[in-house]
Formats: C-alpha cells, structure tokens, sequence
C-alpha cells in the first residue's frame, strides 16, 4: 500500500463529498490516503471517471508511488491540460 493524492479544480460538489468520505481533506480539495491499496485506488478513480464522463466540469488529478512508472510516481487525470512525467537532462519535468 502507498500514498495516493488527489487534487480537484472546480468540480462539482458529489466529487468533493466522495472523496472527502474516503480520503483525507488536508487542504482546500486537496485529499489523501497514506495506505491506499491499488484496488482500492482503481475504484476511487473509476468512480470519479465515470461521474466526470457525464458530468464534464473542472479537473482532477491523482499521483501514486510506483516503482514502474517514469519517475516512481504514476499519474492520471481529468479534464484539461494533460500531465505526463518525462526526463529531459536528468530531471523529471511534467509536460502538459
């Protein structure tokens, strides 16, 4: 198990209300979980993909610890603009 965040922008109340009920609240739509399973993880994001498939307001995005990912840490989003972790010298930059 690891630490998974999610941070939301300008979406609608339901999304702030299940995550708050599963994670964590420790800044303004900022939510965490230091020992969220990825099962667990898969379902959280599942859940908020679905909703926001019907439902097209705001951005969310999700980073977890994993090994197998550019820089140890995977990342997935909604909404606009995408995020993708790359190296570029050495250093791990996020392009959009």
């Amino acid at each position: 198990m690891a630490l998974a965040m999610i941070v939301i922008r300008d979406m609608p109340g339901r999304f702030h209300g299940f995550l708050s009920s599963v994670m964590l609240e420790v800044a303004p739509n900022i939510f965490v979980s230091p020992r969220m399973n990825p099962g667990v993880r898969e379902r959280v994001w599942q859940v908020l993909s679905d909703w926001y498939g019907h439902e097209r307001q705001g951005s969310a995005v999700m980073v977890w610890r994993d090994v197998n990912a550019t820089g140890g840490v995977g990342v997935a989003h909604l909404g606009e603009p995408p995020r993708e972790l790359v190296e570029a010298d050495g250093m791990w930059i996020v392009r959009r």
